[in-house]
């Protein structure tokens, strides 16, 4: 299958490509390089270094059978500051590949969505009918597309499919989180272990839960990759499915470093600060609909082989 990966020089569109590689697929990158890397497009994609609002004329010459769609701002502390940003790059940026894909004929698209669209959650562990209610405009914008994937599935027949992810982590294919702005815990504490930070901040440590940490979701970035491969074909035209993905186990704050730490041999000094605005004390994922519907299963489930995964990426560099 010819398949368009927009963002796909940045981490999961990275590995998600070479996944796809790999199934041998012909495989297009279409990223702007705002935030992602030439040198992590894997061998064997074509880039092609425009961004979302300039993909027509890209996707009329590749005529793509499927798209898949990581192209985003994704700092939420950032979308609350530069909002206009955030609506100009998900929403509008989304809508011009909509609109390049209904001219190039091209109906099949699995987006990137995010769990963040929830906002708090009424109950743990979240499923796919819970009430929408982000709470910052990076969540607000990426619901605005899966609402639009909606309407672009009952009016023009595309056949497509929302993938709401929790925390993603660990490396595959030789290809890891590499952020100019880290604000991921994992990546965080092994900076700290490989020397590149003093030491990291709790944000908060009086949580109702066992340890007082927050606890969340991780899904490993291969097991990620996987139900990107199985939800391509999923959807018939006309229909839009929305699938939650999880490790379904929460780990604390305090267990990822517990696990860095032993990884690593490394101390990893904390710091413990306050808890931040909106931080649930717990997010974990139901992913029994993808697990019922597409059979997807995620094989990485220990913590301690999610972060030695990404602590062998962090050497290697």
């Amino acid at each position: 299958m010819r398949v368009l990966v927009a963002g796909g020089a940045g981490y999961i569109g990275s590995v998600v490509t070479a996944a796809l590689l790999a199934g041998g697929h012909e495989v297009t990158v279409l990223d702007d390089l705002s935030t992602g890397h030439a040198d992590a497009v894997p061998q064997g994609a074509t880039l092609e270094a425009v961004s979302l609002h300039d993909s027509a004329p890209v996707l009329a010459r590749v005529r793509p059978e499927a798209v898949l769609h990581f192209a985003a701002k994704s700092l939420v502390g950032a979308s609350q500051q530069q909002p206009e940003d955030y609506w100009h790059t998900n929403v509008g940026g989304s809508l011009a590949l909509l609109e390049a894909m209904r001219a190039a004929d091209c109906r099949r698209i699995v987006f990137s969505s995010t769990a963040a669209t929830y906002g708090e959650p009424e109950s743990v562990p979240i499923r796919e009918d819970a009430p929408t209610r982000p709470t910052n405009t990076y969540g607000a914008s990426k619901l605005a597309v899966d609402h639009m994937l909606t309407s672009y599935a009952v009016a023009h027949g595309f056949a497509a499919v929302s993938l709401r992810y929790f925390n993603v982590a660990g490396a595959a294919y030789g290809l890891g989180e590499r952020h100019a702005t880290e604000t991921h815990l994992i990546p965080i504490a092994l900076q700290v272990a490989a020397g590149q930070r003093e030491s990291m901040t709790v944000y908060g440590a009086d949580y109702p839960t066992p340890d007082g940490t927050c606890i969340r979701d991780y899904v490993h970035v291969g097991d990620l990759a996987d139900a990107h491969l199985l939800a391509l074909p999923a959807p018939a035209p006309g229909k839009h499915r929305i699938y939650n993905l999880g490790n379904g186990t929460g780990f604390s704050v305090q267990e990822v470093v517990d696990a860095v730490r032993e990884v690593t041999g490394h101390p990893v000094p904390v710091v413990v600060g306050d808890r931040r605005a909106g931080d649930p004390a717990q997010l974990v994922a139901s992913s029994d609909r993808i697990r019922a519907d597409l059979g997807w299963r995620p094989e990485h489930t220990d913590l301690a082989g999610i972060v030695r995964d990404a602590w062998d990426v962090t050497r290697a560099r």
